[in-house]
């Protein structure tokens, strides 16, 4: 069961841990956020007036990136986080972005949310098939 309580929302992702790492010890930054283009909640339809010329089922989305929810830190990043309260997506990296500190590594293979029962059946399904795109380990 998914607990709605949650503050922070679980993704599955085939994430290259090395060239993660790799990228962000070449940039010399303090951090390094892995962005993602999120998953279409919604069939897109491509109209020509009334006509539907294309019909796509739940595409991957072509605009913007997103925080993906895993990062690299350096030790220093420690100072930007006040204390227990301060909410990371807030003042830390939003002052880390602001000062040039803060860079993004662009994943471009599997990442999904798990954070409504749905996303969980659905990963779930894609499991139990054999289809698991995250499973990257033999």
């Amino acid at each position: 069961m998914v607990d709605s309580r949650q503050r922070h929302p679980r993704t599955t992702r085939n994430s290259n841990i090395r060239a993660l790492l790799d990228f962000h010890r070449s940039h010399g930054r303090l951090a390094t956020v892995t962005a993602v283009r999120p998953p279409a909640r919604f069939g897109g339809l491509t109209l020509d007036g009334d006509a539907v010329c294309e019909f796509s089922e739940k595409p991957q989305t072509g605009e913007g990136w997103i925080n993906g929810g895993f990062f690299v830190f350096e030790p220093e990043v420690l100072d930007y986080i006040e204390g227990d309260s301060t909410i990371l997506e807030r003042e830390p990296l939003e002052r880390l972005a602001s000062e040039g500190e803060l860079m993004a590594f662009r994943h471009t293979g599997f990442w999904q949310p798990m954070d409504t029962l749905r996303e969980k059946q659905l990963l779930e399904s894609l499991w139990a098939g054999g289809n698991a795109p995250w499973k990257v380990w033999e």
